[in-house]
């Protein structure tokens, strides 16, 4: 049996979500380039929660894999017959739980992780804790507090008197009890009702009823925005994007203009980096301090050291790691690339699936021939080559440092030495004349096939 102090979660993510009208289930949308789902587990595990349960419908095996993956345990509720019985469901995943637990929804992630840390610690003065915000919106459950500001009674709008609805605190769905407790309200729970529905919001009537308190967690209501169609999901990216701006600016992190810069979850900009407009972090992405990234680029799984300089319109792939001071030019897409400091690719180049030495200068429309169709292969370029422009470096093939790239030229085979000059081009043909008399030619040809006509 575990100890009462310890902390479980159990989260709802059972709903059909038929207003996304989509094949992926609600709860993995993204937000930020993670799943809504995951926002939520990762909440209440910063709230200090051991054990996460998640309640499935029975057709969501994409989510109980997404779960389990990370680190849950996964239940069924095999019938939809409300909240009140996709709660009850995780019992038998908590028999031997001793502890506390809290009840969230998986479609709500912007709920902080302090707003479940709360939760439990208002449970722990009274017995059981509900989390509640201000709004006016008709469709959310009105909270009738007693004198004390302890709960009374939640009460649907649709079924509050004229006084019950200018009450503004609002239910959001969310309590905190102790389990061996919570589970036996749930059992006792009816669906004498209009729907035939066991409801999470009776659970406190049955606490009242054993003499137990239940306190009133204030939070923000952004924080209990709920995703249940495409709108709602871009409001809540948007609510996203705000925060992690936010953090990013209090970081001293140089945003030139913060509303068109997108953010992933784990985007890490260090202090005095510099964002220029329209950049899009892709999940994974590390930004040193004193790097810049110019405007409309593209980062995702990569790494930009100290002082590098990235874009204009830059791609930067999985696997780009570039060195301090390096250079990633206008239109240069890297990709599972190691650049060295101080390199340069300045304009119109792709370097793919290899490595640039220290101080090395990658000419324009440069390419890494890095896939036969079959396989990849890397190429290597030592510290110090210089490639010259529009070359093919056909994979796999090693430049050694210092080297030099003839413009134009494509390279394969062996690898070029030290120091070497390699080229590879045609000798220069001249034909004086050549084209005027082609331009007469041509105009005595069409000026015969007018006449023909």
């Amino acid at each position: 049996m575990s100890s009462t102090n310890e902390r479980a979660a159990v989260i709802l993510a059972a709903g059909m979500g038929t207003r996304m009208k989509s094949a992926l289930p609600k709860v993995l949308h993204r937000i930020a380039g993670k799943p809504i789902l995951g926002h939520v587990m990762d909440a209440v595990a910063a709230a200090g929660v051991e054990r996460i349960i998640v309640v499935t419908a029975p057709a969501g095996q994409s989510v109980r894999d997404y779960a389990a993956a990370r680190g849950a345990h996964c239940v069924i509720q095999h019938s939809q017959l409300g909240t009140g019985h996709a709660a009850a469901a995780a019992r038998p995943a908590l028999a031997d739980f001793a502890g506390r637990l809290v009840v969230a929804y998986g479609d709500m992630p912007l709920v902080a992780s302090d707003t479940f840390a709360a939760s439990f610690a208002a449970q722990a003065q009274t017995g059981m804790a509900i989390v509640a915000f201000n709004s006016t919106n008709p469709s959310y459950g009105r909270v009738i507090a007693e004198k004390d500001g302890r709960l009374a009674r939640i009460v649907e709008y649709r079924d509050a008197s004229a006084d019950e609805r200018r009450v503004t605190i609002c239910n959001a769905g969310i309590m905190a009890a102790p389990a061996p407790q919570f589970f036996d309200w749930c059992s006792r729970l009816s669906n004498d009702n209009s729907q035939g529905e066991y409801y999470l919001t009776d659970v406190p009537l049955l606490a009242r009823q054993d003499r137990v308190a239940c306190a009133i967690v204030m939070a923000e209501e952004t924080e209990m925005m709920g995703v249940n169609s495409r709108g709602e999901l871009a409001a809540a990216e948007a609510e996203m994007q705000r925060r992690l701006r936010s953090a990013a600016l209090a970081n001293a992190v140089g945003l030139q203009a913060p509303d068109t810069v997108f953010l992933s979850h784990d985007t890490v900009l260090e202090s005095d980096c510099t964002i220029g407009p329209y950049v899009v972090f892709g999940p994974g992405v590390t930004v040193k301090s004193g790097a810049e990234i110019k405007a409309f680029s593209h980062l995702e799984d990569c790494v930009v050291h100290e002082g590098a300089i990235i874009g204009p319109y830059a791609r930067l792939r999985p696997g780009a790691d570039i060195g301090r001071g390096a250079h990633i030019g206008n239109f240069v897409e890297v990709k599972a690339t190691k650049v060295g400091d101080g390199a340069k690719a300045n304009h119109l180049t792709y370097l793919g699936d290899a490595s640039v030495g220290a101080g090395a200068n990658i000419g324009a429309g440069t390419i890494t021939c890095n896939y036969d169709g079959f396989f990849k292969y890397r190429t290597e370029i030592g510290a110090g080559a210089f490639i010259g422009s529009n070359s093919a470096l056909v994979a796999p093939v090693t430049i050694a440092d210092g080297a030099y790239i003839g413009a134009g030229s494509t390279i394969s085979g062996s690898a070029v030495a030290k120091d070497a000059l390699c080229f590879t081009r045609a000798p220069r043909k001249e034909i004086q004349g050549w084209a005027h008399d082609f331009r007469e030619r041509k105009a005595k040809e069409k000026s015969l096939s007018k006449k023909e006509k």
